[in-house]
């Protein structure tokens, strides 16, 4: 009983606190199971404001993808070759530059459909003729004549909007855990509509980068405050669902794209891309009123102890649910009159360096979204037709890749819901290690050992096979990425969950980063970046395991509770006390050990022997730290 005695004097009291800690709220931190239920739980005014967040979801998936119509590779056509080209003439056949099949691009030595170094003899043209295949008569591109000693341009225009997003993630993450989530997206809002609508005024190509980064910035901070509000108003069983009709609405952006290009097709007295850039930022415009209908996080003011703004939401919020809160009986508000001379606490995304398991948690899901991304772009070029014509191949790979990402969010509801957020995640993974390197080794087996004299056949096994794990290996990664950045949003505390989506969001966009820097290099050393990703995803399958399992589990709202999210035994404890129980092990020869271990043979029979007297449970429980702290002890 002695023994027992410090461990009954370390459990908590039964009202919650130790006796060397201030006590807390006892019911204000468990915002999930005793704040929203006596709100009317997920009641009409939640459902309202989830409403509203997925109307801003449409146009942010029309922004994400204008790069595809804005910055498109044009065909071209030499009108007048200089003297020393005279062999070429306007009939000659026009030479196909596009972005989408990156070995037809106007960098490096790109050769044209089999005229020889057809973009070679196009830069030697004094004239050209260049026109679009994706819906306008005219864009960026060919409005400055971006090509050949031009084209780097179009790919820092590319990097221009990613980067922009990876630095919006990576601020507005840290702002919105600061000063909330309601600033960081009015103030992402207005600066969207400022820079936006800039854009489509640009005089030249530096302008128009330069806007298109603050551009990608605000956009960033705009679709993670959503994303953020999303998901702390709904209640446990709501979550996923609510977060997947989004991403339906995203990739219906995706969708629509090309029609609304092909709206803005020969518009009067305006060049179409710049129609097109004013017509998908103009529809922000409607946001403007969330100023005043979209209120602040009851979740983040709660975990940050603004308690005077958090009663008056808490009021309003009941009367619109129909909630009396002068009978309720949990005691809520009552509890939150004691708090209410307590002053705000900030956190910020620096202090998870102070947590254990935390951080490790968030890293992992930043390697998953970075490789996701990243081996999304290998896929998506593998699938590629380069000897497709170019109008099916700006089409039909576009709007293939969009169909993909449509069966993912299909696939992604009955997946988790059977399988959970771990177990769907290191599914998806699972596949898409395996496509991967089936698609580096089993093409390559085929063309080695078989078929080595038809090479016809060989070569149109190796092209379906490439394609069919493309398209597995394309499914598969998006499904990662979109289930890695959710899985942050779940794990993350409320107090910084801000920043920590952020971080994934931020490695997303690095992987994204990926696709114009091959295409900015003309594909150079494309195979090692394929077989780099290949290798981090075996890596991340690894590391799947040690995460835990959000499904059904409130949201964490302090770094204490983040803390408490760790994963849970693959065994029933009954099983791991059988495991533990089952030593049958005979100890009588350990005395005949060699002279040399004579010194210290000793202090290892009394470690046994105190090991033996440890409790399997206790020692289950301590997760092996007694045996390293008992060997210590005894000179081991």
């Amino acid at each position: 009983m002695a023994a027992g005695q410090p461990e009954a004097q370390d459990h908590t009291p039964e009202n919650g606190f130790t006796p060397l800690e201030r006590p807390a709220p006892r019911l204000l931190p468990h915002i999930d199971g005793s704040v929203l239920p006596s709100l009317g739980g997920f009641g009409k005014h939640q459902k309202q404001l989830v409403v509203l967040t997925w109307i801003p979801a449409l146009f942010i998936g029309f922004s994400q993808f204008s790069d595809y119509f804005l910055l498109a590779q044009p065909n071209g056509t030499c009108v007048q070759p200089l003297a020393n080209e005279s062999d070429w003439t306007a009939a000659t056949p026009p030479v196909t530059v596009t972005s989408i099949a990156p070995s037809l691009k106007p960098t490096g030595n790109g050769t044209g459909h089999g005229y020889g170094d057809g973009v070679g003899m196009l830069c030697a043209c004094k004239e050209w003729r260049l026109e679009l295949q994706t819906g306008l008569s005219q864009n960026v591109v060919t409005k400055w004549n971006l090509v050949c000693d031009s084209a780097w341009k179009v790919h820092i225009a590319k990097f221009s909007l990613l980067v922009g997003s990876i630095f919006g993630y990576l601020v507005m993450g840290v702002m919105a855990d600061w000063f909330g989530r309601h600033p960081v997206l009015i103030l992402s809002v207005l600066f969207m509509l400022v820079f936006g609508l800039s854009v489509a005024f640009s005089v030249n190509v530096t302008m128009f980068s330069t806007l298109r980064f603050f551009e990608g910035f605000c956009l960033a901070g705009l679709a993670l405050s959503l994303y953020v509000l999303r998901i702390e108003l709904c209640l446990p069983g709501w979550r996923f669902s609510m977060t997947m009709v989004a991403s339906f609405l995203m990739v219906g952006g995706q969708l629509l794209m090309p029609g609304v290009a092909a709206l803005c097709r020969h518009w009067p007295n305006r060049d179409d891309w710049q129609v097109l850039q004013i017509v998908i930022i103009s529809p922000f415009v409607l946001m403007l009123p969330y100023v005043w209908i979209f209120p602040e996080s009851l979740r983040w003011l709660l975990a940050t102890q603004h308690y005077r703004r958090s009663k008056a939401m808490m009021l309003q919020i009941a009367r619109k649910n129909q909630v009396d809160m002068t009978t309720e009986p949990s005691g809520v508000l009552t509890e939150l009159e004691q708090e209410l001379h307590k002053k705000p606490q900030r956190s910020c995304i620096v202090k998870m360096m102070s947590t254990r398991n935390l951080w490790k948690n968030i890293v992992v899901l930043c390697v998953n979204s970075l490789t996701g991304y990243g081996i999304h772009h290998c896929f998506a070029r593998s699938m590629m037709d380069p000897e497709a014509q170019p109008t099916a191949l700006c089409h039909a790979d576009y709007y293939t890749m969009a169909g993909i990402a449509v069966a993912t969010c299909l696939a992604l509801c009955p997946a988790v819901g059977l399988m959970g957020r771990r177990g769907g995640l290191l599914t998806f993974m699972i596949i898409t290690a395996l496509a991967s390197l089936l698609q580096l080794g089993l093409l390559n087996l085929i063309g080695k050992y078989s078929l080595r004299h038809d090479t016809v056949l060989r070569d149109t096994l190796n092209r379906k096979f490439s394609v069919a794990f493309s398209i597995i290996g394309m499914f598969s990664s998006h499904a990662v990425s979109t289930l890695s950045i959710f899985f942050c949003a779940e794990i993350t505390p409320t107090v910084i969950r801000g920043g920590g989506l952020g971080l994934v969001l931020a490695s997303a966009g690095f992987g994204m980063l990926t696709a114009p820097i091959m295409e900015l290099h003309n594909q150079k050393g494309y195979f090692l970046h394929h077989v780099i990703f290949a290798c981090c995803t075996l890596l991340c399958i690894i590391c799947l395991l040690l995460l835990p399992e959000p499904r059904g589990q409130p949201l964490p709202e302090s770094l204490a509770d983040g803390e408490t999210f760790t994963r849970q035994t693959l065994l029933h404890p009954g099983e791991q006390h059988l495991l533990l129980a089952k030593s049958d092990r005979d100890y009588s020869r350990v005395q005949d050990t060699p002279l040399h271990l004579s010194a210290t043979g000793g202090a290892t029979v009394a470690a046994a022997t105190a090991l033996a007297a440890v409790p399997a449970s206790y020692a289950l429980a301590t997760g092996g730290e007694v045996i390293g702290n008992h060997a210590i002890a005894n000179g081991v």
